[in-house]
């Protein structure tokens, strides 16, 4: 129950700004920086980065000799979203980890790594798109 001394309310609806959308760009994220010259070299980057992190570095943006126009974090998650989505199998993610560590891709004449050739290819036939529709890959 209101009160006498309450004021009445009005009765014209409050007067609304209208709203502005964000118009969507054609053309693919970019960012400053130079891209990498490949995938492979950017995931060898973001594995180099995060072992070191993981031995307490810290990583900061715009320290390195080259600028380069991502995190390590945003290969990371590019490769994550491929493997939530069910493209990237286990399998794929254990190649890439072990040689990304190596820092260097299975070779197809060695017997021992011909099948994590096979997974290395078939990785990279997925990450090199997704990393150059942001422009983190040429």
């Amino acid at each position: 129950m209101l009160s006498p001394a309450a004021t009445p309310l009005s009765a014209s609806p409050p007067v609304r700004q209208p709203t502005r959308a964000v118009p969507l760009r054609a053309e693919p994220y970019m960012a400053e920086g130079q891209p990498f010259a490949g995938a492979e070299e950017a995931w060898f980057w973001a594995v180099q980065a995060q072992d070191a992190k993981a031995a307490g570095a810290r990583v900061a943006a715009g320290r390195g000799l080259i600028e380069r126009p991502c995190e390590p974090q945003d290969v990371l998650r590019v490769v994550d979203r491929l493997y939530r989505t069910r493209k990237l199998l286990r399998d794929h993610l254990h190649v890439l980890v072990h040689y990304g560590r190596r820092q260097g891709a299975p070779e197809p004449d060695r017997f021992r790594e011909q099948r994590a050739h096979a997974l290395w290819c078939e990785a990279f036939d997925l990450i090199g798109p997704a990393l150059r529709e942001k422009g983190i890959a040429r």
